[in-house]
C-alpha cells in the first residue's frame, strides 16, 4: 500500500498529486473511522447505512478527481480488548478503501481527528481552509470533528448521507443488551432521529450539509442517471 501513515507521534511522507487548481490545493476530504471495527459490532446490523463505504468511495473519487487533499482517519483504543484495539486486528479501512500515494491515514485516540493527530499540522501546510466531512458515526466523531474544525475557522461541509450512525441507548438502559431488546425500548434513539438532530445541530451553525449527489456533480463520481422506461412498459 502506497500511502502515508501518520500518527501523533510519527508521520511518514510521500509524494502527493499536484492539486489541479487554486481552490482544490485549498480544500481536503475528511475521511473518519470507516473502518472495520464497526462491522464486527453486533449494532452494525442495525446501522443507518451499512454500506455506506460505497458512497464514501464516491467521495474519494471526486475528491482526487478534483485534486483535492484527502485524509483518512481511523480510531484506535489500544489495550481495551475492544473491537478498537489495534490488537484484534480491525483498525483498518473497510473493503473498497484504499488511500492513494500522498493521502495521508491518521490514527486517533480522541472523538474528533485534531486534538491525538496531526491533522492542523498537514492542513495549515497544505494551506487547506475547506473541509468536508463524512464517515462514522455521524453524531459523534465526525459531528465533534464538524464542529471543531468550525472553531478553528475551517469552512466545513458535511456530508450527511455519507455518514452513518448505530441506535443509541438511553443512558439508563442495562449494559450487554442484545439488539433486538435495544430495538425495542422505546427509550432507543433511532438512527433517523440521530442524523436528524446532528442536521438541526450543525446547519448553519458548524457546517453547511450536502448531500452525495451535490458533491459528486459534475464528476465521474456522479451517480448515473435512472433509466427511461421503455415506451408502453409497465
Amino acid at each position: 500500500m502506497d500511502h502515508t501513515t501518520a500518527n501523533a507521534s510519527h508521520t511518514t511522507s510521500a509524494t502527493a498529486p499536484a492539486p489541479s487548481s487554486s481552490a482544490a490545493a485549498a480544500s481536503a476530504l475528511l475521511v473518519i473511522d470507516v473502518q472495520e471495527s464497526f462491522r464486527q459490532r453486533p449494532d452494525w446490523r442495525a446501522a443507518s447505512d451499512p454500506e455506506v463505504a460505497g458512497r464514501v468511495a464516491r467521495l474519494v473519487a471526486a475528491a482526487r478527481e478534483r485534486g483535492e487533499y484527502v485524509v483518512w482517519v481511523l480510531h484506535s483504543e489500544p489495550g481495551t480488548g475492544t473491537v478498537f484495539d489495534p490488537a484484534l486486528g480491525h483498525v483498518r479501512l473497510m473493503p473498497g478503501l484504499e488511500p492513494g500515494a500522498g493521502e495521508p491515514v491518521l490514527t486517533k485516540t480522541a472523538h474528533n481527528a485534531f486534538t491525538t493527530t496531526p491533522l492542523q499540522r498537514l492542513l495549515t501546510t497544505r494551506g487547506v481552509r475547506a473541509l468536508t466531512v463524512c464517515g462514522i458515526r455521524t453524531e459523534q466523531c465526525c459531528e465533534t470533528t464538524a464542529r471543531l474544525a468550525a472553531d478553528l475557522g475551517y469552512e466545513v461541509t458535511f456530508a450527511i448521507d455519507a455518514t452513518a450512525t448505530t441506535p443509541v441507548e438511553h443512558r439508563d438502559a442495562r449494559p450487554g443488551r442484545p439488539l433486538a431488546e435495544i430495538l425495542a425500548d422505546p427509550r432507543t434513539l433511532t438512527t433517523a432521529e440521530i442524523m436528524t438532530r446532528t442536521e438541526y445541530a450543525l446547519a448553519g451553525r458548524f457546517a453547511t450539509l450536502r448531500t452525495v449527489a451535490e458533491l459528486t456533480a459534475g464528476t465521474g463520481a456522479e451517480p448515473a442517471a435512472p433509466a427511461a422506461a421503455a415506451p408502453g412498459g409497465s
